[in-house]
């Protein structure tokens, strides 16, 4: 009777957010306080900001991937599949699981961070052709067809193919952008030495964004920095531009260019998730309106943070919210999850308020930009305060060794230029990793719920 009357907490995503509120719960919370459940597709934590360097082959996925069952003392129940809907009113979370079954997961209280998506626009041949950097398995693609790209340039007679497989246009000039282009073409400019046929002056790579700076975020010095740190490279920066259309040998660009290319990569900005639509609740940009408190309004028991919530950033005031960061995330989670216990135990929800530490970008090699605690940094201490910070943010021990033992190692022996060829017979454009297509309306969500609860009666 005990295990049925507990409150049932329900947190959908593990990605920072998620993953950090559910960790603070279990802490917290005795075991007859609650029951936890967290809903993801994988049983483990992914450090997204190192996504570049496990696609340039610098750290292995393994290393980022952390696992949510490592701890002996785990005792949240995880639900192998992804939320596709939400009926606020019955208080039921719709869930897809990875075999394919629909199942209802009925809860108490609920904390949604579902994370984002890919942010892209409605141009021709876009999500058929290029690709995305948001998981290990687009990573894992994007090493292996770009090595794959060098392999079939080096072995063909025809000079138009060979150009075309030797020019790489990444599109978005953000830190995923940026730290994407700077890192694959580290990869490409060491690899083609074991190439002799293929002339290193054909590799081109291109970053384009339709923003004036490139990552304005940091600042005209350091933006400025990190433009002629890229472009000392030899990667051609095109600002103001964007992408007209896109085809599996070309891309045409705005401003009227035609670039052969086999590879083009999207980093231009992330969305909330689907998720989100199907609550049929205000929303600002996309992304869930929340009180300052994390607490959706006129919704008992609703908590949404991270990149899917629009929580309001208090230490900037006015009607500013949170950026869908990294360091905004752990802090949420952690937070969230003190909120949902000051209401189990019938007490007050505080606002949630955080001062931004600064920003890292890493480049690859000793090229790096940072401003922690506002103070500007480049070069050698830059790259030390970048991992640095993502060094001490990994979660677990192991994580932290594998990590600087893959730095370490690729430091003193480079790469190996391998293809693990895992994927090399499945499509791996934007529109097959996204999943787009499996989230319910609000409509189809009620109509699914009322239609369960008949069956059960």
């Amino acid at each position: 009777m005990d295990i049925v009357t507990r409150p049932r907490i329900l947190v959908v995503g593990a990605g920072f957010a998620g993953v950090e509120c559910v960790r603070r719960l279990e802490r917290r919370l005795t075991p007859g306080e609650a029951e936890l459940t967290l809903v993801t597709p994988m049983s483990y934590q992914l450090y997204l900001p190192l996504l570049p360097q496990v696609a340039s082959g610098v750290l292995t996925p393994q290393s980022i991937a952390i696992s949510l069952r490592r701890s002996e003392k785990y005792r949240t129940r995880i639900i192998p599949g992804g939320a596709i809907g939400v009926d606020l009113r019955a208080k039921v979370c719709v869930i897809r699981t990875i075999a394919g079954d629909v199942v209802d997961e009925p809860y108490d209280y609920i904390v949604l961070a579902p994370g984002s998506v890919t942010r892209t626009f409605d141009i021709p041949g876009l999500t058929d052709h290029a690709f995305g950097l948001k998981s290990l398995a687009e990573a894992a693609y994007l090493r292996d067809h770009v090595i794959s790209q060098l392999d079939l340039a080096d072995a063909c007679t025809d000079p138009a193919e060979r150009a075309s497989r030797l020019q790489f246009v990444v599109v978005g000039g953000g830190y995923a952008g940026t730290e994407t282009a700077a890192c694959l073409q580290r990869l490409t400019h060491a690899a083609v030495k074991r190439y002799p046929r293929l002339d290193p002056g054909l590799i081109k790579w291109h970053l384009i964004d339709i923003a004036p700076k490139l990552m304005p975020e940091l600042g005209e010095k350091l933006g400025r920095s990190a433009h002629e740190i890229l472009t000392r490279r030899g990667i051609e920066i095109s600002l103001g531009v964007s992408i007209a259309k896109a085809g599996a040998e070309e891309v045409t660009f705005t401003d009227g260019r035609v670039v052969p290319t086999r590879t083009l990569i999207w980093t231009a900005g992330v969305v909330a998730s689907p998720l989100i639509g199907t609550l049929d609740a205000e929303t600002v940009r996309g992304r869930l309106a929340v009180n300052a408190d994390m607490r959706l309004p006129g919704h008992d028991g609703v908590f949404a943070l991270g990149d899917s919530a629009a929580v309001p950033d208090l230490a900037k005031g006015d009607d500013a919210v949170c950026p869908p960061t990294a360091q905004h995330a752990l802090r949420q989670g952690r937070h969230v999850a003190e909120n949902v216990i000051a209401v189990l135990r019938g007490r007050s929800t505080r606002p949630y308020m955080h001062q931004d530490l600064g920003l890292v970008v890493d480049l690859g090699g000793t090229d790096a930009v940072s401003k922690p605690l506002g103070y500007e940094l480049h070069g050698l201490p830059a790259q030390a305060v970048a991992r640095g910070y993502h060094w001490s943010a990994l979660r677990t021990g192991v994580a932290k060794t594998r990590v600087m033992t893959n730095w370490l190692l690729n430091a003193v022996a480079g790469d190996d230029f391998v293809r693990t060829g895992f994927q090399m017979h499945r499509p791996g454009s934007l529109r097959d990793f996204e999943y787009l297509d499996a989230y319910l309306t609000p409509e189809q969500v009620r109509a699914h719920v009322e239609e369960a609860g008949r069956a059960a009666r």
